[in-house]
């Protein structure tokens, strides 16, 4: 009798864990459910509740969810938009890992762009009025070239940046990318010069090309020691 009461117990336990575990994927699916929506700024968020007034798609919850990004403070958010900053970049470069160090401590998100091969340095010359100096700091309209930590916080300040760090403790930089961009395999990135036209291969109708031939023959000079034309 014992024994049943045991056997009963366990089963009875074992029914709980069940019901449990089954409630909380009930649960967790419940709250897997992905909203994508746009703020007034054009800013992508997800989230798993739907903001209120805005609209919103529900996402698939089968397929891959993108990441969600975390959320910058509106101050940060609205710099960001007004003036992005860019830093172009090398190699061995000592300015240019000073300048990346201070965007990085002051929380200031920015595109990295590294300039290593030829095509890098013309994209390079572009954005700085055909120089070539490293590093470059683009904020919004305005650059500056070569690292100068005064100059290039003034003009984070300028453009309406925090003075001190606010990003998200989850808010990861975006990865470097080459200048010049990703180029296609197998494609060439200079465009051939355009072939000028070859004269003389123009088609005519026979009686214009007889007509130019002949134009074109040598004529005899007259004589200077006489006045007279030759005897036929």
């Amino acid at each position: 009798m014992k024994r049943t009461y045991e056997g009963h117990t366990r089963y009875r336990r074992l029914t709980a864990a069940v019901l449990g575990l089954a409630l909380l994927m009930i649960a967790e699916a419940a709250a897997a459910q992905v909203y994508k929506w746009k703020d007034e700024h054009g800013a992508t968020h997800y989230g798993d509740t739907p903001p209120p007034r805005v609209k919103s798609d529900l996402l698939d919850t089968g397929t891959p969810v993108p990441a969600r990004a975390p959320v910058l403070p509106y101050e940060l958010a609205r710099a960001v938009q007004a003036a992005p900053v860019v830093l172009y970049t090398t190699a061995r470069c000592d300015g240019c890992d000073q300048g990346r160090a201070l965007l990085r401590a002051r929380g200031i998100p920015f595109s990295e762009r590294t300039v290593n091969t030829g095509e890098d340095q013309q994209q390079l010359e572009r954005a700085n009025g055909g120089k070539s100096e490293l590093p470059l700091l683009l904020v919004g309209s305005r650059r500056i070239a070569g690292f100068q930590a005064a100059a290039w916080q003034d003009a984070l300040s300028a453009a309406a940046y925090p003075r001190q760090k606010m990003l998200p403790p989850s808010y990861q930089f975006a990865a470097p990318v080459p200048a010049a961009g990703v180029a296609t395999p197998g494609a060439s990135t200079a465009s051939a010069p355009p072939t000028p036209p070859v004269r003389g291969q123009t088609r005519m109708p026979p009686d214009e090309a007889a007509a130019q031939a002949a134009d074109q023959q040598p004529r005899s000079k007259p004589s200077s020691t006489s006045g007279t034309p030759p005897t036929q």
